[in-house]
């Protein structure tokens, strides 16, 4: 035998031991580690902060998808935004990460010889949620209206005869899941979803405070919105009290509430919601057009919904001046997730609803997201009760096994490096977090100092004391994924 081949069996010997000393080692390190949370989640559980509340958490190894920890991880509780994760993955699988909206521009009627279109300017949306957004450079207001004006131009069109019209009816106008609370509807993070979304459908207030106690008056809005009557009513707080305003409106509503107090000292914009995004896009398009020569000699701005109360039909013939494409869905995931932008997830979920199943109500689509992920990976529906996209429903009753489960499947597609972008980094760990009231969550990926990636979700309903308090419990029992 020659000494080429003596090295060869020699290590072909090494290779078969050190693959069965991974195998020995791999159950030992899982045992190790199970044994490691589980005495930390004991030691969580008895801290005092859940004397009438409960923890659900699920550790699976990354690699496998077998359980390495799991405690109450198949009872259904509240997830706040950490229910983002399942509606941005389910999003990527079925539509693709390069999918987009697409927003027409249009005019029905005939121009004269003047330059006068005696018809309407139309602006027909399929629900982008990004429309009118500072989050991107190519669809944020200033971009879109002047695009817009200039494809006017080009046409031909000096004046206009006729309406401008918000069509909004993809999605048959302005709506909230029905499980939203009317305490969150009026604030930018409570703003519905439209087939027509614009600037995020919120709108800036800018406060003047005066002494403790009393008024503090609206100094201006960041964009007029003369079809809304804002009642302010907050006062002025104290020095280092912060933002304590909220605004209370629906959709389709004619009145603007803003109560709550407003800190001394704060330098501050407070965000709330458009009760008409459509119609306040209709409304910045007519102001555009005028203000670059373009005469609108008729006074109305409104929507397709709103002419559709009135028995009103939209023309059909029209013809096409532009297509605005959103950008990709990768892009909308990554701000949906990093800064938990509630419209982004009601938009993806109405998206999904309509691609897989023709069904674009909040309640049906969410149904088809239960659905598709009982066929996927055989998780119960029950497991699975989502009642919106964002989480932002108290009604959401979901299993941290089954999010661990869904967040675990994304590790193998071919958009993982995408959604792993969009997982904000929490306490040093690439995770997504929850927060409303007595619900919080964080679900996510970490590797440990053995090389070992694990999956999981922790997800902490009734708790007591404060929510700083309970966030420091949770990382310490956390870090032992570390």
């Amino acid at each position: 035998m020659n000494n080429t081949h003596m090295m060869k069996k020699h290590i072909h010997a090494i290779l078969f031991l050190w693959s069965l000393s991974i195998a020995t080692l791999a159950p030992a390190f899982g045992q190790e580690l199970k044994s490691k949370i589980n005495t930390a989640y004991q030691r969580f559980m008895s801290g005092g902060k859940l004397p009438n509340g409960i923890a659900a958490l699920t550790v699976l190894d990354s690699k496998t998808g077998n359980v390495i920890f799991n405690q109450n991880g198949t009872l259904g509780l509240p997830t706040a935004s950490t229910l983002k994760v399942i509606t941005s993955i389910t999003a990527l699988d079925i539509l693709g990460p390069e999918y987009t909206y697409k927003t027409y521009l249009s005019y029905t009627g005939e121009i004269d010889s003047l330059g006068i279109l005696h018809g309407d300017i139309i602006v027909q949306g399929t629900g982008d949620p990004t429309l009118g957004s500072d989050r991107y450079p190519q669809s944020n207001e200033e971009t879109v209206l002047n695009k817009w004006v200039y494809h006017i131009k080009n046409a031909g069109i000096q004046g206009v005869h006729g309406r401008i019209i918000g069509d909004d009816l993809y999605y048959n106008g302005y709506d909230m899941p029905s499980g939203w609370n009317w305490g969150d509807m009026g604030n930018y993070y409570g703003a519905g979803i439209s087939g027509l979304n614009w600037r995020e459908n919120s709108i800036g207030v800018v406060f003047s405070p005066r002494n403790v106690g009393e008024d503090a008056p609206i100094s201006k809005l960041t964009h007029s919105l003369d079809f809304v009557q804002i009642v302010n009513e907050v006062k002025t707080g104290a020095n280092g009290t912060g933002d304590n305003v909220y605004g209370y409106t629906a959709p389709y509503s004619q009145i603007i509430y803003l109560r709550g107090t407003y800190g001394k000292d704060l330098k501050k914009t407070i965000e709330i919601s458009v009760p008409d995004p459509a119609l306040d896009l209709a409304y910045q398009l007519k102001q555009s057009l005028m203000s670059n020569g373009i005469s609108v000699d008729s006074l109305m701005a409104t929507t397709a919904k709103r002419l559709s109360n009135e028995g009103i039909a939209l023309p059909t013939n029209k013809k096409e001046l532009d297509v605005h494409h959103s950008p990709p869905l990768k892009d909308i995931v990554y701000w949906f997730n990093q800064k938990s932008i509630n419209l982004y997830g009601e938009a993806l979920l109405k998206s999904i609803g309509f691609i897989s199943g023709n069904k674009t109500e909040t309640d049906e689509a969410a149904r088809l997201v239960a659905k598709y992920w009982e066929q996927r990976l055989n998780i119960p529906t029950s497991e699975l009760q989502i009642k919106d996209g964002s989480g932002l429903s108290p009604q959401n009753r979901v299993t941290s096994l089954a999010m661990s489960k869904i967040m675990n499947y994304a590790l193998d597609r071919p958009w993982f490096t995408d959604f792993e972008k969009s997982l904000p980094t929490i306490n040093k760990m690439s995770m997504k977090s929850g927060t409303i009231g007595g619900v919080l969550g964080y679900t996510g990926y970490q590797t440990n100092a053995s090389g070992q990636k694990v999956t999981f979700s922790l997800l902490v309903n009734n708790y007591t004391g404060g929510t700083t308090a309970m966030r420091q419990e949770m990382f310490r029992l956390l870090d032992n994924l570390k």
